[in-house]
């Protein structure tokens, strides 16, 4: 079983960058395929970028690729999302996904394990 908090959120003015942490907890994190989404009010979990338990595959969706990176450290159990550019379409809450069945699991149906999210809110 695997255990996740996020971290890193805020505001942010259009242009600007943060970056997301997803902190794991549990034997399982080393040997997952790990993934961030994205919910804004009245959507649905979107996709945004996923990464294969090694940390040597990822896989973006199109709306961020180039401005997101996705990575992991092992050592500390923790998972990160660089944004930058961000747009005011950006702003949602950002969630850390585990237990991926791949690491281009594009459908959130595909992972087991999800933390409590963080907002994300870009101003123009």
């Amino acid at each position: 079983q695997i255990q996740l908090v996020e971290s890193g959120g805020g505001l942010v003015q259009a242009g600007g960058s943060l970056r997301l942490s997803c902190a794991a907890s549990g034997r399982a994190f080393s040997g997952s395929n790990m993934g961030w989404f994205r919910q804004s009010p009245g959507t649905e979990r979107e996709f945004v970028a996923s990464i294969n338990s090694h940390g040597d595959r990822t896989y973006y969706a199109d709306s961020v690729k180039g401005r997101f990176t996705i990575s992991r450290d092992s050592d500390k159990n923790t998972m990160y999302l660089q944004m930058n550019s961000l747009q005011p379409n950006d702003t949602a809450v950002y969630y850390c996904a585990g237990g991926g069945n791949s690491y281009y699991a594009l459908n959130a149906r595909s992972y087991g394990y999800w933390g409590q999210g963080t907002q994300v809110t870009v101003s123009l």
